[in-house]
């Protein structure tokens, strides 16, 4: 049964499987801001060795600290992965503060799934079992944000008692509970 675990040295095939199904959807283009095109374009030519895959995960890990350096901008984060047995899944985010921009485009939780599981209900559930610890981080209700377009990951938010609050920039916002 999936679950939400932190980044593990254990699934690095299953994960480097999974980030070739993105790239051959397009992910990771100089023009694509969201999180698995960046984590593409810093680190992929690092992850073959088992090493530095390594030394990868513990650098997600150690984003929850507060004094884990960082990108200018960026706030501390709870990365989670989910996975079932040792088959990567998807991946979600908690940020534990929002800034200016995240209140635009971000918002507190961000996940994807990989293609090859999409469609089958793990982003409901990986939102679902997020929003709790995102409420032992202090958040009462987290901002959730996509595309307009996006009707799949708007049904997520939904299905997880989104509340929508409104549209800016061809983003929607939503604040969902997290109790």
């Amino acid at each position: 049964m999936p679950r939400l675990l932190p980044p593990a040295a254990e699934v690095r095939a299953s994960f480097l499987t999974a980030m070739k199904e993105f790239q051959a959807e397009g992910r990771g283009e100089a023009d694509d801001d969201l999180w698995v095109s960046r984590e593409i374009r810093l680190n992929s030519g690092r992850w073959a060795d088992p090493d530095e895959f390594a030394t990868y995960v513990e650098r997600l890990r150690a984003d929850v600290l507060e004094e884990s350096p960082r990108p200018e901008g960026h706030v501390p984060a709870t990365t989670l992965w989910w996975v079932d047995d040792e088959e990567y899944l998807g991946r979600l985010s908690i940020r534990h503060r929002l800034t200016a921009r995240l209140m635009n485009i971000g918002g507190h939780i961000g996940y994807d799934v990989r293609p090859s599981a999409r469609q089958r209900g793990h982003a409901s559930a990986m939102l679902a079992a997020a929003l709790p610890m995102a409420r032992g981080l202090g958040i009462d209700r987290a901002l959730l944000i996509c595309d307009e377009h996006n009707v799949a990951s708007r049904k997520v938010i939904e299905t997880n008692g989104g509340v929508f609050e409104d549209t800016r920039n061809g983003k929607l916002r939503f604040w969902v509970p997290t109790s």
